[in-house]
């Protein structure tokens, strides 16, 4: 029965972890051809066919795609870790209203993603809120191009990463020991001084975890660019779409796909190895 129980957790990972990577990365080395599914996998006679591979390296469109998707993946969790971190601590020192500003944190998960992503295009768009804000109070003329931009993109995407920013970094607050801080005060140390020098080392392997549980998913989002993104924008999700949808070029998409994976193993890695620690 014991040995039944340990066998459950590895055909649950075989069947929905590795089985579909496992299907993605023979894609990848399959050839386009008609039909359904569009394309002819390396046992099918043609053999393996790694242009597709080479096609991701040599052509600049798919490069900067994925280019794009790193640097918005990276400042959306600059971002979430700089507004996180005052968050966390915050939340774990607020005594009997820590419960509440918790929940508060969490109350977006409560919403539909949609619904969420739709709210920022009503507060964003030419005749939204914001822009109607402005103008009657007399400080523009012309509605602000908020909508379908980088800015609107970044803010969508830090709205919507926040939460798991917030809470690993709750989480270590909550394990703070205040004595410590404590007698840095009692030595002479300034608040700033005794954040930088007694608690922030202490929150170091937390806000790496909160830096890579944002930046590992931003990474290949789609929704929000598509949102609320400009038109111009071409990160991975939206490439891989064209690819799959409009292309149905499934090879060359499932290339991507494994190029992203490959980026992300080191991240990954690195996140497993933190959370052990912690």
């Amino acid at each position: 029965m014991r040995a039944l129980l340990r066998l459950l957790p590895g055909a649950w990972l075989a069947l929905l972890v590795a089985a579909p990577l496992v299907l993605v990365a023979v894609m990848a080395l399959s050839w386009q051809a008609e039909g359904v599914p569009p394309y002819s996998p390396p046992w099918a006679g043609e053999g393996v066919n790694p242009e597709n591979l080479r096609l991701l390296a040599e052509d600049p469109h798919y490069r900067d795609a994925l280019a794009q998707s790193l640097v918005a993946a990276a400042l959306t969790a600059g971002l979430c870790l700089l507004l996180a971190t005052p968050m966390g601590i915050a939340i774990a020192r607020a005594g009997r209203a820590r419960n509440t500003l918790l929940g508060a944190v969490l109350l977006p998960f409560w919403t539909g993603f949609l619904i969420r992503i739709g709210a920022w295009i009503g507060l964003l768009r030419d005749e939204g809120w914001i822009n109607s804000l402005l103008r009657a109070l007399g400080w523009i003329d012309q509605p602000l191009p908020l909508l379908y931009s980088n800015g609107a993109m970044l803010l969508g995407m830090v709205h919507a990463y926040l939460p798991f920013a917030v809470l690993p970094i709750f989480a270590a607050a909550t394990r703070l020991d205040p004595v410590l801080e404590q007698a840095a005060a009692d030595l002479g140390a300034t608040p700033g001084r005794a954040f930088v020098t007694v608690t922030l080392p202490q929150l170091l392997p937390a806000l790496a975890a909160a830096f890579l549980l944002v930046f590992i998913p931003a990474a290949g989002e789609y929704v929000i660019p598509e949102l609320l993104g400009p038109a111009d924008a071409t990160l991975v999700g939206r490439v891989l779409f064209q690819e799959f949808f409009q292309n149905r070029d499934w090879p060359v998409a499932a290339a991507l796909a494994v190029a992203l994976l490959a980026l992300l193993i080191g991240p990954i890695i690195l996140f497993q190895r933190l959370g052990r620690a912690a």
